[in-house]
């Protein structure tokens, strides 16, 4: 009975094998399938007839399957266990003497003979042999070290923030990421230990839409620590004690349309003018979900009723469309030269009517608009005259800006205008500034230079993260005052912050064609020399648990329209990689100024994107919530947009691990030092597995000078600490929730150094919810 029920596995595995296999022949893919397929048919059938020679064919079988598996993907053991995981363990199940024993024969004389386990026995061994050495290689790895010494003595770091104090988002108006700070070093590192924790008590509520995300990088000022909530709480902590100072809720509400329901951080003025203690002389600007503004006293949370209308600026005036939801801010304002500069996040692809993505300056202490720069109208920068609208649907930036007060510019990165994979009925201004990085003049809000970063975006591909401010020596010694722009294509562009220009230079090169009969391609699209952009994938990539998972995902890749990098949406669904989620996000890079390198968290998730007719889209339910995942419905355009990643009938990724690293750069030659697997699937699988394959993440780096980098981001919940040098994991601090936010660093009186994260969790990548805020410090 145990060889006749083999037997039956055997066979329905080979008739799984064999039909899947012919599919995949017939669409140019691999052979391999089938032909296992035809081994395990074969090795059943003998089985039936209990010869012993189904133990030899199976061993063919098995070392056949091994030396395909080397040929496609060398000695990677995440991409050889799935090819041969199921065939060593049916292996050693046909090396039961149970089984062994039936297929053997019996002499004239009656001695019974067992079948040889010899030969498959051989091949077990061998395939264990290569598993267990291609455990000890990674092939993907990259090795390599960082220069160590400064660069420059002369280090601009933005602003004039003392080392101790975080002022803005990315610490100073430069967005670099980076604490002047000492105390912790790689030497101590590993000594961390919490020093207080804090729980907001604003929690994922069940009516919340899926992208309830918890992003935030709070501010140090003084002794006080100061953040906002995704559902736009601002709160005041004491930095020594995470005793709560005082907290003010903004009462957003709650709307089912918002894509995001989120908070990135708050912004802190001091009014130069007021008396020192008197009411609103030191200010704390609150963004919330439902397009306001809220100027706070930083002192008490008390709202200061001077600015705009009684505190609060209402950001949806001047827009022609003003549905409900759609349109919010997300992250941070700056503030320098007297005005508090503001973008604005615009629903991806809800509809074809939705507010402006215009960039508006104004009076910091009343709330008076000063100038407005509209993409789709980029000319006219002097207020908008009551009665007069903006551009509808024109490119927003939803991320942070970054300025420079000496050359009187602000840096802001753009997306493209909705709907994002439909491309025709564009303005010329609209395709001139799509997906690029724009520098305003901070007085006028006139335009001094754009770079474009894909040119006719049909994908997505907003440039999602701060620009980074640093000085970059060049051949001849003398600084270049620089920009470092990292894309969701993995592409960083390094610039003269000047003038727009590359540094680091920058090529065109051909993109696919095949868009669809109303739309078009660009012939070119650009590339940076220093990209973190992925080879293209090819069927090999392919993954699974198992053999018949990956088989699956094969046929899929298949399937889908797939070309490369810009791969034009589709009637029958494209293969879009690096995809929409990107390769960086908005965490951006954080940057050494001293040393002029860079540290990032490049991940690589493949996306589909298919397009559906509008007379196919089904009416919108009354229970939908905001997503950017599923069917994007585009109202008023001729196609709505299915997208999502590319997984398999397990829900995991179809391609390949790893799906996410740690990665440092030399920004002073271009050149990639190294890049390491980063994360575990601890928490993406029922059992709490430390395997580090390097998984995705969405969040930031931080440096210090002290030469540690810290990053939470990826989808196991912890937030690490790495050599800047080496990239090498020196220490891990396990986190309550996911920790999708960027740590920061700051100092109190006594010296004492600490790094802060938030952990809340990420709505769209599936980490856990949570409301902590957790400050470490080293050991006593």
């Amino acid at each position: 009975m145990l060889i006749l029920l083999t037997a039956i596995v055997f066979a329905l595995i080979g008739l799984a094998l064999g039909g899947g296999g012919l599919w995949l022949i017939v669409l140019g893919g691999s052979w391999y399938y089938a032909i296992a397929g035809l081994g395990f048919l074969i090795t059943a059938f003998l089985l039936f007839a209990r010869r012993g020679a189904a133990l030899m064919v199976y061993a063919l079988l098995i070392l056949g399957t091994l030396a395909w598996a080397i040929w496609e993907v060398g000695f990677d053991w995440w991409q050889l266990g799935p090819r041969g995981g199921v065939i060593i363990l049916l292996g050693l199940w046909l090396l039961l003497p149970g089984i062994r024993r039936g297929l053997g024969f019996s002499s004239t004389t009656g001695e019974a003979y067992p079948a040889s386990a010899l030969p498959l026995g051989l091949a077990v061994l061998a395939s264990i042999v290569v598993a267990g050495y291609s455990m000890t290689q990674d092939p993907l790895d990259l090795a390599g070290e960082l220069p160590v010494g400064t660069a420059t003595t002369a280090v601009d770091l933005g602003g004039n923030v003392p080392d101790g104090e975080w002022h803005q988002y990315g610490r100073t108006p430069y967005g670099q990421r980076y604490s002047p700070l000492t105390q912790i070093t790689p030497a101590n590192v590993g000594t961390l230990e919490t020093a207080w924790q804090y729980q907001t008590g604003d929690v994922k509520r069940p009516d919340d839409i899926g992208e309830t995300t918890y992003q935030v990088t709070p501010l140090k000022i003084h002794d006080t620590l100061y953040m906002c909530t995704p559902h736009n709480l601002a709160i005041a902590l004491d930095a020594a004690t995470g005793k709560e100072k005082w907290k003010f809720d903004a009462n957003s509400g709650m709307n089912p349309d918002r894509q995001h329901q989120t908070c990135r951080g708050v912004t802190y003025y001091a009014d130069p003018a007021a008396v020192a203690g008197s009411p609103c002389a030191e200010r704390v600007y609150l963004p919330t979900a439902d397009a306001r503004l809220i100027a706070l006293d930083a002192a008490d949370g008390k709202v200061c009723e001077s600015f705009a209308d009684k505190g609060t600026l209402h950001l949806e005036t001047g827009m022609k469309y003003n549905p409900a939801g759609y349109y919010y801010s997300t992250s941070p304002p700056v503030i320098t030269a007297g005005k508090i500069i503001v973008g604005g996040a615009v629903n991806d692809n809800y509809s074809t009517q939705e507010q402006s993505g215009v960039i508006r300056a104004f009076d910091v202490n009343t709330g008076a608009l000063i100038w407005n720069w509209d993409s789709g109208n980029p000319d006219v920068t002097t207020p908008l005259p009551e009665g007069q609208t903006y551009t509808t649907n024109s490119p927003n930036s939803w991320s942070v800006f970054s300025y420079d007060d000496k050359l009187n510019l602000v840096y802001i990165p753009l997306g493209n205008q909705v709907p994002d994979q439909l491309g025709m009925n564009r303005s010329e201004h609209v395709e001139k500034y799509s997906s690029s990085i724009v520098a305003l003049d901070i007085t006028t809000g006139a335009v001094r230079w754009v770079r474009q970063t894909v040119h006719h975006d049909l994908w997505d591909m907003d440039v999602p993260a701060q620009p980074v401010l640093l000085d970059i020596t060049g051949k001849d010694g003398q600084p270049v005052p620089a920009l470092v722009g990292p894309t969701k294509q993995g592409d960083i562009y390094v610039l003269d912050r000047r003038t727009g220009e590359p540094i680091i230079p920058v090529k065109e090169i051909p993109a696919p064609t095949g868009a669809i009969a109303e739309d078009f391609t660009a012939p070119t699209q650009p590339i940076s020399d220093l990209t973190f952009s992925p080879p293209p994938l090819t069927d090999k990539n392919m993954w699974g648990v198992t053999m018949f998972d990956q088989l699956a995902c094969r046929i899929d890749f298949k399937r889908l329209k797939y070309e490369g990098r810009y791969t034009p949406p589709s009637l029958e669904g494209s293969l879009i990689y690096p995809g929409n989620f990107g390769t960086f996000n908005w965490g951006s890079v954080a940057v050494d100024p001293e040393r002029q390198v860079m540290f990032g968290m490049p991940t690589y998730l493949a996306f589909t994107s298919r397009l559906v007719p509008r007379d196919q889209i089904p009416p919108k339910g009354q229970d939908e919530k905001g997503s950017e995942q599923g069917l994007n419905r585009n109202d008023g355009a001729p196609y709505g947009v299915f997208m999502g990643p590319f997984l398999g009938p397990l829900g995991i990724p179809c391609q390949a691990p790893p799906w996410g690293y740690v990665a440092g750069a030399d920004l002073k030659t271009g050149q990639i030092a190294y890049k390491h697997r980063n994360g575990t699937v601890r928490d993406m699988t029922p059992l709490p597995l430390p395997f580090k394959v390097g998984v995705p993440g969405i969040g930031g780096p931080m440096i210090t000078k002290g030469g540690v980098a810290f990053l939470g981001a990826a989808v196991d919940n912890y937030i690490r600490a790495y050599d800047l040098t080496s990239g090498k994991e020196l220490w891990s601090g396990r986190l309550p929730a996911g920790g999708q936010s960027t740590p920061m660093s700051y100092a109190i009186d006594d010296g004492t150094q600490f790094v802060l994260i938030v952990a809340g969790g990420h709505g769209s990548v599936g980490t856990k919810p949570g409301d902590y805020v957790i400050a470490y410090k080293l050991a006593k």
